[in-house]
């Protein structure tokens, strides 16, 4: 189709093309480089499948905006078809009478195929369009108090612009261009719709169609020619690093698990991050995986209470600094601190490690772990946090529990209670060890979750024991403070323990000492079989070792606790013991994977909140009450007590109970 000079002219447009865009590129690799850590290439091979079924489905982006997300996959799928369409065009503007896949069943499934992506593309822009830059819905913008890159806030728009018109010209054209072959050639019946467009060109000379494929082929392929240099500096390129994270992403048994520090390696002069090259290369590419749609940002619970911390504004922060310092970068220069141009000091205090932001995200990025590798490095190298968390910290250091309540107090809540709880020296080879925690230990509330759970183990005739005056913190909050080292010594100290008692399954009475046995230890030596005690509950129902009694019929909601279910992925467990007993289960609007946090988690249980319009139990509590339910249901004592203040501020219009604490109510 093409002539001898435009071949010549196309395939120099060609080379000059791939020159400047793999000069990005190999920026962006020299970035992503200087991350620490190395990716691990065999976790490819083990998720080419899932990326691919990703990558086709869009089955990510679903989750949330379903309407705009429906026509974002018209753009991706006909986009992403478009890459076997552009091959076909070239060989046959190349090669004289060749019709890319034949003309038999194969080629015409092919063609129908680009005829019906090409219309789903530019429908898909017009509504993406519209939207945008008509309605300007808020949820694709962030408030003016969250630091946000000074050119971000226009160029992102801008970027959007440039990318929607790229994608409306490249197809329309290409389209057009079909039709205008299809007028000169005749109608096609497996290309219905440019055929249909065809018939507007009936009137037009051989000679005049002729010149319009030729010019509707320069414009389509010139556009991706023109695109591609700028495709590196684009947002768009998390169509390329978006499947990267598919692939390479480290491994982790939960989005809350931390990496383990090794403070005995003399070697390490850096922990957590200060700046950019102290944080992993995973975290690198997030900035370039990021499609800056403000997903993380609309589940994010700090967000929408009104605090200056916004999880699009880490990732886009990161990327800006790259697009304009990333050649500095990559040559071997260091950035200036993260909280210079990344968040400001109180946004990263603000986050409440709820890992909202990380399970939304369509592209598999991990805003909060950059949020808590900062707050390590504040910790263990600047020595600066809320001063609040000090009094925690003497707790942990000091009594082994963040109340400070000393050891030989430890069994206290079973004083005055007419069950016996075994510890191990009294029932040293128990077929469960309860690892019943410090706040249903020591913090009077949560005392009677422990009390309750008590009652259903011994109603069940189940061999158990409790470590007693020996039970030490799990470590979480210092963790999730940021004080690492803290967290090194109790998990070391634990494993230790475990280990020498031979421990066969652990049941935890907080969802917070369930990941971090779970989950964080394996990194210790601590490999154990962990579950909740509402998974336990379930468990023993099921296997008929409880006698209940119906509810009374009451409703009730279930708040999902951030560390029992986004965490860990337990959901239907509490849900199935309440339904036990004949209760009606309200769901709030935001419940399973999509709860809304309660305040406590990321060590906030120890320090007031950031400012902001309304504080996170609040928010929480107030649809818990909108739901209509009586009693509130939860299987956290940080969110017990976060619900409980709520609830107290509100004139205690609400029950709030533990599971353990309903089930025992109803036994026989």
């Amino acid at each position: 189709m093409l002539t001898f000079v435009e071949k010549i002219l196309f395939i120099i447009a060609v080379g000059v093309s791939l020159f400047y865009t793999w000069k990005g590129v190999q920026q962006i690799l020299a970035i992503i480089g200087r991350g620490q850590g190395k990716p691990d290439w065999a976790l490819a091979k083990k998720r080419i499948g899932k990326t691919i079924y990703k990558v086709l489905t869009f089955q990510p982006v679903f989750r949330l905006r379903k309407t705009s997300s429906l026509f974002h996959a018209f753009v991706g799928w006909g986009f992403t078809y478009y890459l076997l369409v552009n091959f076909g065009d070239v060989l046959q503007a190349y090669i004289p009478n060749f019709h890319f896949l034949g003309q038999g069943f194969i080629g015409n499934l092919y063609r129908l195929g680009a005829d019906i992506l090409s219309v789903g593309v530019l429908v898909g822009m017009i509504y993406l369009m519209v939207r945008r830059f008509v309605f300007k819905p808020a949820i694709l913008g962030t408030r003016e108090n969250v630091m946000l890159d000074a050119d971000a806030r226009n160029v992102i728009p801008r970027d959007s612009a440039i990318v929607g018109v790229f994608i409306f010209f490249h197809i329309g054209f290409r389209f057009l261009g079909e039709s205008f072959f299809l007028a000169e050639e005749g109608a096609d019946a497996w290309q219905p719709f440019a055929s249909a467009v065809a018939s507007l060109w009936s009137g037009m000379s051989p000679a005049t169609l002729n010149i319009m494929v030729h010019v509707s082929f320069w414009i389509a392929l010139g556009l991706i020619l023109a695109f591609m240099p700028y495709f590196p500096y684009s947002k768009h390129i998390h169509l390329f690093f978006g499947p990267v994270n598919f692939l390479l992403k480290p491994e982790r048994r939960s989005i809350g698990e931390l990496g383990k520090l090794d403070f005995d390696d003399e070697s390490i002069e850096q922990f957590g991050a200060s700046t950019l090259a102290d944080l992993g290369w995973e975290q690198l590419n997030d900035a370039y995986a990021c499609i800056m749609c403000y997903r993380c940002q609309e589940v994010c619970p700090a967000y929408n209470t009104g605090k200056i911390l916004s999880p699009a504004a880490v990732e886009i922060n990161k990327r800006y600094y790259l697009k304009h310092h990333g050649a500095e970068f990559a040559a071997g220069e260091d950035s200036p601190p993260l909280l210079d141009f990344l968040l400001p000091t109180e946004a990263v205090w603000a986050c409440t490690s709820c890992g909202a932001c990380v399970d939304i995200c369509p592209m598999g990025n991990e805003p909060m772990r950059d949020i808590l590798d900062i707050r390590r490095g504040l910790v263990l190298m600047d020595n600066a946090f809320p001063k609040e968390f000090e009094p925690a910290f003497r707790g942990m250091e000091r009594n082994m529990n963040p109340w400070g309540v000393p050891p030989t107090e430890r069994m206290k809540w079973t004083e005055d209670f007419d069950i016996n709880v075994p510890t191990v020296e009294e029932n040293p080879e128990p077929d469960i060890l309860w690892y019943v925690g410090c706040a249903p230990a020591t913090d009077a509330r949560a005392q009677k979750t422990a009390q309750a759970f008590a009652k259903i183990l011994d109603a069940a005739g189940v061999n158990y024991a409790v470590l007693g005056e020996n039970e030490s913190c799990c470590g979480d909050s210092a963790r999730r403070a940021g004080n690492e080292y803290l967290f090194f010594e109790l998990a070391l100290g634990n494993v230790e323990l475990f280990n020498e008692i031979g421990v066969k399954r652990i049941v935890t009475t907080c969802p917070h000492g369930l990941h971090t046995l779970k989950n964080e230890y394996p990194a210790f030596g601590g490999n154990y079989e962990v579950i909740h005690h509402t998974q336990f509950i379930e468990e023993l129902i099921k296997a008929g070792k409880l006698n209940l009694k119906d509810a009374d019929l009451k409703d009730v909601t279930y708040h999902d606790p951030c560390y029992l279910g986004r965490h860990n992925g337990v959901f239907d467990a509490p849900r199935d013991a309440l339904k036990s007993v004949s209760l009606n289960l309200i769901e709030m609007e935001h419940h399973s994977d999509k709860s809304f946090c309660c305040g406590a988690g990321g060590a906030q249980m120890w320090k007031e909140e950031e400012h902001g319009d309304a504080a996170v139990n609040e928010t929480r509590f107030a649809e818990a009450k909108a739901c209509g339910a009586g009693t509130l249901a939860v299987g956290c004592p940080f969110c017990l007590t976060m619900m409980e203040d709520a609830n107290k501020a509100e004139g205690g219009e609400l029950e709030v109970l533990d599971i353990a604490e309903i089930i025992a109510l109803r036994l026989e």
